[in-house]
């Protein structure tokens, strides 16, 4: 799987161990599952979420990703920027749970992750449970259609 990875000033800390968490997963395996792209921040000098939420996004709802991780100081605010980006459906999770039904009934493509208020050691489990589950479909497939429908009217309207 191909994941795009982003972060402001605020989640820089929480994908250096995403990145780590994926690349201890690599390590051995003859195939890895997963490969990565990070579009930055590479510092916790300020900088803005809607640059790296525009990235990750564009590169997910283009289909260069299959997925995409965004980590902020709240995870509101790339998940906001990035649901403004045609195909993306980014949800802000706070646990493996979450991740688990956000992928498994609502289809969502990116991760937002909240950088002040999560400990940098338990995203990879909230990134395993997003990366590892399916979409259900059956009846969670009319409602994430109606939201693409939803999408589709509001395009037409500009």
């Amino acid at each position: 799987m191909r994941i795009a990875l982003g972060a402001d000033h605020h989640g820089v800390a929480v994908k250096a161990r995403i990145r780590r968490a994926l690349d201890e997963a690599r390590s051995g395996s003859p195939a890895p599952a997963h490969t990565y792209v990070d579009f930055g921040a590479h510092s916790e000098e300020s900088v803005d979420y809607p640059d790296f939420a525009q990235s990750v996004a564009e590169g997910v709802g283009s289909g260069a990703f299959d997925r995409g991780v965004l980590i902020c100081g709240s995870g509101v605010g790339m998940s906001i920027a990035a649901n403004k980006v045609p195909g993306v459906r980014a949800a802000l999770v706070h646990d493996p749970e979450g991740a688990r039904l956000s992928r498994e009934h609502n289809n969502a493509n990116i991760l937002a992750l909240a950088g002040r208020s999560l400990a940098p050691a338990a995203a990879p489990a909230i990134v395993d449970a997003f990366l590892d589950t399916q979409f259900a479909g059956g009846r969670h497939e009319r409602r994430v259609g109606k939201i693409a429908e939803l999408e589709r009217c509001l395009e037409g309207a500009t």
